[in-house]
């Protein structure tokens, strides 16, 4: 069976954490190093997603939050706001993701969105288009 292999840095990027996290989770045994043919470092794709989602997962249940049928939550900080009278482009910085939403300008208004204001993005799609560059190691 074929196993995909992530490097530290790209384990650390995936993770939303810093290369030195990722070692020292390998030194505490939350994460198993491998070597790969040229004696670097990696990590089994599998276990970093479990490792993201089993994090994910952890932060769904906070008591008193709201419950909804999307999935897709990304917290991050406004960076951006550009308004008319009746619409605003909103950008928000997701840790490495850059998620832009146009909502009303009296919605940016009522939730006070000003730049640097902490918000959650949700995303509900029906349609989601996943791309990869097809070369695993």
């Amino acid at each position: 069976m074929f196993m995909t292999y992530l490097r530290i840095s790209e384990t650390a990027g995936y993770l939303g954490v810093s290369d030195d996290s990722v070692r020292r989770w390998i030194a505490q045994g939350k994460l198993t190093a491998h070597h790969d043919d040229s004696g670097r470092q990696v990590v089994a794709g599998a276990e970093v997603a479990a490792l993201a989602q089993a994090a994910a997962e952890g932060r769904a249940s906070v008591p008193g939050e709201l419950h909804s049928s999307a999935r897709n939550k990304l917290t991050g900080l406004v960076t951006k706001i550009q308004s008319d009278p009746v619409m605003s482009q909103v950008e928000l910085q997701c840790g490495p993701f850059r998620v832009v939403s146009l909502i009303s300008t009296e919605a940016v208004h009522d939730l006070g969105l000003v730049v640097g204001s902490p918000a959650v993005a949700t995303v509900k799609a029906t349609n989601v288009v996943i791309e990869t560059t097809g070369l695993s190691s």
